[in-house]
């Protein structure tokens, strides 16, 4: 049997007086009374779910109705680990992933594939099975011992109509009644006990059950360091373009110059026109150079994304594609510098590939901030036909949103339109 809580454990080893006059049995019936009332609720829910959904499975809503069995054992478990702060200092964790902003598809989507929704469906049976009824069994003792404990007073205000502790045998007066009470002293004894021990396994397999396993802790881990893994690479980044601003784009500005002046000089000179133009080719190599590297800079990392946000940033990028492009990026504020990023070059790319491959007119970025998740939606009037299978470019953009928890969703029919809808959590 699972050991109590500590708190609680400690107390019943210190001794029956101090466990019974403290508040631990009043802690332990109040968890078990009102399982019990909880335990048949759910009882009663997943038989009406599951039986249904299983007779009503040839006709489709079957399914739904087993999927709401199962979905619905997630308040379940929320709502157990808050009961349990009666007998249990210690908060069991939430073992599910956090899906801030995100809609109820895709919440249902997640939860069904954690195994953690899996084992509240197992406690929320165990509840309705083992649970309630033992609950429901210690409501009983505790209610007929209180009555029993009351017998003096109860012969007192029913005089003088006869009071019977045992069938065929009338308690004569208060006096002879208390032996009913020490009777019903002994069951309140015995119900604070029984209480203590039922309490201490509902919270050890509640604890089994409803909180977070050594997988999910690796997991969420996993997670973390691939957060950190973007982080570190964003500051790479960033500092390969401070390098190559500072460093190769400026001595391309000099080489430009210098040239120049060189063709300047040779121009002057009639028999050094071959080599004036020599030095003016190379001029116009230099600058062509520096203009690939300033496009190879902006794509390391904009600088108008750093001091102006993702509405700027996306908007120059508008002005220079090659088919035009709609903003409506006003109602996002500043972000948080790795969900800018991940939003500004999934939107870059998006627009990449309407360039090639989408035969598009016209192309729209919408995108707001509601319930703390920034959503982006990237349309083209082109042919459609984008299947994520078909290549890594999407492919791509699912893998660096779903660093940050986000995700892509895509919706390509042949002839049009195409929409990619983009969720990124921006906290939490």
């Amino acid at each position: 049997m699972p050991e109590p809580p500590v708190e609680l454990g400690q107390v019943l080893r210190s001794g029956p007086r101090r466990f019974l006059l403290s508040s631990w049995p009043l802690r332990c019936w109040g968890l078990l009374v009102s399982g019990a009332v909880t335990g048949y609720v759910v009882l009663t829910a997943l038989a009406v779910l599951v039986g249904a959904g299983l007779l009503l499975s040839p006709l489709g809503i079957g399914l739904l109705l087993l999927t709401a069995a199962v979905a619905g054992a997630v308040p379940v478990g929320a709502l157990e680990r808050r009961r349990l702060r009666l007998v249990d200092r210690e908060p069991v964790p939430d073992p599910h992933a956090s899906l801030a902003g995100a809609g109820p598809v895709a919440w249902l989507r997640t939860r069904l594939r954690e195994r953690a929704t899996w084992r509240e469906l197992g406690y929320a049976a165990l509840l309705g099975v083992v649970f309630g009824p033992a609950g429901s069994g210690v409501a009983v003792l505790l209610v007929f011992s209180a009555i029993l404990t009351a017998t003096p007073v109860i012969v007192w205000a029913l005089a003088p109509e006869p009071v019977m502790l045992i069938p065929g045998r009338a308690v004569s007066g208060p006096l002879e009644g208390l032996a009913g009470t020490a009777a019903g002293l002994l069951g309140l004894v015995v119900a604070a006990y029984a209480a203590a021990l039922l309490a201490g396994a509902q919270t050890g397999v509640a604890r089994a059950l409803l909180g977070p396993r050594e997988e999910d802790a690796r997991v969420l881990e996993l997670t973390r360091s691939r957060v950190r893994l973007v982080d570190a690479f964003e500051a790479e980044r960033r500092r390969i373009e401070r390098d190559l601003h500072d460093g190769a784009q400026q001595q391309l500005v000099a080489l430009s110059m210098t040239l120049g002046l060189a063709e300047r000089e040779l121009r002057g000179v009639p028999e050094a026109a071959g080599a004036a133009e020599l030095v003016a080719r190379g001029r116009a190599e230099a600058k062509q150079a520096l203009a690939q590297l300033r496009d190879l800079v902006r794509g390391i990392h904009p600088q108008v994304l750093s001091d102006h946000g993702l509405a700027a940033a996306v908007a120059e990028v508008a002005l220079r594609h090659p088919v035009p492009v709609t903003v409506d990026l006003d109602r996002v504020p500043r972000l948080p510098a790795p969900v800018e990023a991940t939003a500004y070059f999934t939107v870059t790319e998006a627009l990449a590939n309407a360039a090639k491959h989408s035969g598009a007119s016209r192309v729209e970025v919408d995108g707001r901030v509601a319930g703390g998740t920034l959503t982006l939606t990237v349309t083209d009037d082109g042919r459609g036909g984008a299947d994520p299978a078909t290549g890594a470019g999407l492919a791509g953009l699912a893998d660096r949103l779903a660093v940050l928890r986000g995700r892509l969703v895509v919706s390509s029919p042949v002839g049009g339109p195409t929409v990619l809808r983009v969720e990124v959590p921006c906290s939490g």
